[in-house]
C-alpha cells in the first residue's frame, strides 16, 4: 500500500510540519501506539501525523543518512504494529507502508484524524520473553506540540466534543458517486507530489486508491467519495459546493468609473487557484525600474507584491467555508486589492490580533484542504501566511496591509495597497520603465518566427491595456495590417479578449 506522499517530502520538513512527524529508530509499541492514538484523535485539526521508522532523530529532526530496518525484521515489525494497532479502541487502522530511502528501507505509519474519536489505547505495555503485552488500562493521548500526552480534563471534554464534529472536508458526501471523482486528476496530483501510489493506479481497484489517499470512505459498505476528494479530484466541485468558485471584480477606472471587469474561475480547488492568479499576475501586476542618474543600479517594485497576493489567495482558499454560498471574491480597484472570503477566522483569533498582525492559531476549519495545498506548494505552514505576506510588503516598499474582520467574525478581508511609486505624479516619467513580470506561456502557442510579434503585442497592451491598433502598430513597430491579423489570433486563441467599445473600451489578457 502506497503513501499520498512521497518520502522525500516528508522527511523533508517543508510539506508536513515537524509536529506532525515523529522519527523511530525501531517500532516500540509502548511509545509509538501511543502516539498513533493521538494523531487519530488529532485534537487541534492538523489532519493527523506520521512515524517514521528507522530514522534516528536529533532535536525533532531526521539525522541524515538513516539507519533503516533490517530487511529481515521488515515484515515481523509491520504484522506486530496492525496486531496492536487492533488495540486502540475504537477500532482504528493506520496506513503503513514500507519505503525505500537512501539504500535503507523505513517504515512509514500514517495516521490520519479518525472519523469516529476519541480514541484510546492501552496505558502500559510490560514484557515477557521479548514479547509485549498490554495492560487492560485505555487511555487517551492527544498531540501538542511534538509531544503525545494525556490530556488534562478540559482537553478532555474538548476530545469528546469533537467526537461528533467532523471536519466538513473530510465528510462523507452521500449525493456523490465513486465516478464524480476524475482518475486522471488524481494521476496528475500523484505524479506532481512525487507518491509512490503512482505506480499502483493501474494495479490496484479505483476504490482502494481512494480509500488509500484518504479521499472516500466505505459506509456500510458502500463507498462514497469525501468532500475533500470532490474539492480536489472531481471536474465540477461546484455541482456539490455551489459559489465554490473565485472571482475577480477589476474597477480600472475607479468604483466611480463605467468599466467593470468579472472573471469567474472554477473547477478543483487547486485549479481555480493558479487560474485566477495567473489571470491577476498578467493583467494587473506591474513592475517600475526607476534608473538614477548618481548610480548604476535600478531600483526595481511593483505595484503590488505577487507573493503577497499568493498567500492571501491561497489563505482564503484554505480558511473559507463551503457550506456557505457565497464565492472568495477579489476585488482590484485604482489604488488597493481587497481578498473578501466568508465566514471570518476562527473565534480564537481576534480582531486586535488582526491589528497587530500578532496571529497564533491552532484551530484550522479546513485541514485536508490544507495538507492538499501545502503538498502542492500553494500555500506556507501553519501560522505563517501573514508573516509571508508582511516579509513582501515591506521587500517591496509598499504599505504595510489590513485585515479585517467584524465582531461577528462573518467575513475575512485581506486588503494590499499599491506602491506609492504607482500613485499619478509620483515619479517623473522619464525616470521609469513600467513593464509586467512574466511572458504570458500562450506565446509559445505560435510558430518561434511569430512568437516575437505576439510578445511585442502583449507587452503593448500590458503597458496600457486602453491602446488601440493604431498606437500598438506605433509601440512595436509593426504594420497596422500585421497587429490587426495578430491580435485577431490571439483572440481565437483565447489569450486575450476586448471589454467595451473600440474607442472606450479596454484590453484583457486572459488565464493561460
Amino acid at each position: 500500500m502506497g503513501l499520498p506522499l512521497s518520502i522525500d517530502t516528508l522527511l523533508g520538513g517543508n510539506i508536513v510540519e515537524w509536529e506532525q512527524v515523529e522519527m523511530k529508530t525501531t517500532w516500540m509499541p509502548e511509545v509509538s501506539l501511543k502516539t498513533i492514538c493521538a494523531f487519530a484523535n488529532d485534537i487541534d485539526n492538523w489532519g493527523g501525523g506520521y512515524i517514521v521508522i528507522g530514522v534516528k532523530e536529533e532535536n525533532g529532526r531526521p539525522v541524515f543518512p538513516v539507519e533503516g530496518v533490517p530487511p529481515n525484521k521488515v515484515d515481523s515489525i509491520m504484522k506486530d504494529l496492525l496486531n496492536k494497532c487492533n488495540l486502540i479502541q475504537p477500532r482504528y487502522l493506520p496506513v503503513v507502508a514500507p519505503v525505500d530511502f537512501q539504500g535503507k528501507t523505513l517504515i512509514v505509519v500514517w495516521a490520519p484524524g479518525g472519523d469516529v474519536r476519541p480514541y484510546s489505547s492501552p496505558d502500559t505495555f510490560t514484557y515477557e520473553k521479548g514479547k509485549a503485552i498490554a495492560s487492560q488500562k485505555q487511555t487517551f493521548f492527544i498531540r501538542k506540540m511534538s509531544s503525545t500526552i494525556k490530556p488534562s480534563q478540559n482537553e478532555l471534554k474538548e476530545l469528546y466534543s469533537l467526537s461528533n464534529k467532523v471536519p466538513f472536508d473530510d465528510r462523507v458526501n452521500h449525493y456523490a458517486e465513486m465516478g464524480d471523482l476524475n482518475i486522471n486528476l488524481i494521476r496528475q496530483y500523484l505524479s506532481t507530489v512525487k507518491s509512490a501510489m503512482v505506480s499502483e493506479l493501474d494495479t490496484l481497484p479505483f476504490v482502494k486508491i481512494c480509500e488509500n489517499m484518504g479521499i472516500s470512505s466505505s459506509i456500510s459498505g458502500l463507498p462514497k467519495p469525501r468532500n475533500i476528494g470532490l474539492m480536489f479530484f472531481s471536474n465540477a466541485p461546484d455541482k456539490f459546493f455551489p459559489y465554490a468558485q473565485i472571482d475577480v471584480v477589476a474597477f480600472p477606472d475607479g468604483l466611480e468609473g463605467d468599466l467593470i471587469v468579472e472573471q469567474t474561475f472554477k473547477g478543483p480547488l487547486d485549479q481555480q487557484l493558479r487560474d485566477a492568479l495567473r489571470f491577476i499576475h498578467n493583467n494587473f501586476i506591474q513592475r517600475k525600474i526607476i534608473k538614477h542618474p548618481d548610480k548604476a543600479e535600478a531600483d526595481h517594485i511593483y505595484n503590488y507584491p505577487f507573493a503577497a497576493i499568493e498567500e492571501a489567495l491561497a489563505n482564503a482558499v484554505y480558511h473559507r467555508s463551503y457550506e456557505i454560498r457565497e464565492p472568495i471574491e477579489v476585488r482590484i480597484m485604482d489604488r488597493k486589492i481587497e481578498i473578501v472570503s466568508y465566514p471570518g477566522p476562527v473565534l480564537s483569533v481576534t480582531k486586535e490580533q488582526l491589528k497587530k498582525y500578532e496571529i497564533a492559531n491552532r484551530r484550522y476549519r479546513n485541514r485536508r484542504i490544507g495538507e492538499f495545498l501545502k503538498e502542492l506548494h500553494l500555500t506556507e505552514g501553519r501560522n505563517t501566511g501573514f508573516t509571508k505576506i508582511l516579509n513582501a510588503t515591506k521587500s517591496n516598499g509598499s504599505p504595510l496591509p489590513e485585515f479585517e474582520t467584524d465582531d461577528d467574525h462573518s467575513y475575512f478581508i485581506s486588503r494590499l495597497f499599491i506602491h506609492p511609486s504607482f500613485l499619478t505624479n509620483s515619479t517623473n516619467a522619464s525616470d521609469t520603465v513600467i513593464e509586467n513580470e512574466q511572458k504570458h506561456k500562450g506565446i509559445k502557442d505560435f510558430d518561434p518566427d511569430k512568437q516575437d510579434k505576439v510578445e511585442r503585442i502583449l507587452h503593448a497592451i500590458q503597458s496600457n491595456p486602453s491602446i488601440s491598433i493604431v498606437q500598438i502598430s506605433q509601440a512595436t513597430r509593426l504594420s497596422r495590417s500585421t497587429v490587426a491579423r495578430y491580435v485577431t489570433l490571439m483572440k481565437n486563441k483565447g489569450i486575450i479578449k476586448r471589454v467595451g467599445s473600440s474607442k472606450m473600451g479596454k484590453w484583457i489578457i486572459l488565464p493561460y
